[in-house]
């Protein structure tokens, strides 16, 4: 459990650090210093005009990856509510739309209502991933919990069992 807490965590941080660039992104006016999708003119080692840019688009497959992960991970774990594999599956459909949008918004210019629709979605995301680290976190406590009334309840028969001897 301790895996999906911290590869949860882990996702959601990184998934905020790639809004706040994303944000920079827009904002500065370098949206379009990476004219192509998915690589930059130069390829895998951007000129310094791409760095910007290049940052946001690396650290969009990093989120990519751990988002994909971290259902991978919800999905297999046997401890995993409903509502938890549900939030999972949503963040990695989203993420995909997020890179798909994010293409689109390059090759259509910048247009408005796609770069509005690329935060909108990525508000989706990052929701469905604060659900699913939550809903992780919320896991481990209410193992803890059991493991502790088992632990009790053990103990208590062990205690009315040398009470009757």
């Amino acid at each position: 459990m301790y895996l999906l807490k911290a590869l949860s965590f882990t996702t959601l941080a990184v998934l905020f650090s790639l809004i706040f660039i994303g944000g920079y992104v827009s904002a500065s006016g370098v949206g379009l210093t990476c004219p192509d999708w998915p690589m930059c003119p130069q390829g895998l080692m951007p000129h310094e005009d791409f760095i910007i840019e290049y940052i946001h688009r690396s650290v969009a497959a990093t989120t990519g990856m751990l988002v994909i992960a971290t259902m991978a991970f919800t999905l297999k774990s046997k401890y995993a509510p409903r509502g938890m594999k549900i939030a999972s599956i949503i963040a990695a459909g989203a993420v995909i739309g997020q890179i798909t949008l994010g293409a689109i918004v390059i090759v259509e210019r910048l247009h408005a209502i796609l770069v509005t629709a690329h935060l909108g979605l990525g508000l989706v995301l990052f929701s469905m991933v604060l659900m699913t680290m939550l809903y992780a976190f919320k896991i481990d406590k209410q193992r803890r919990i059991e493991t502790t009334a088992i632990s009790s309840n053990l103990s208590s028969t062990k205690d009315h069992d040398n009470y009757k001897k």
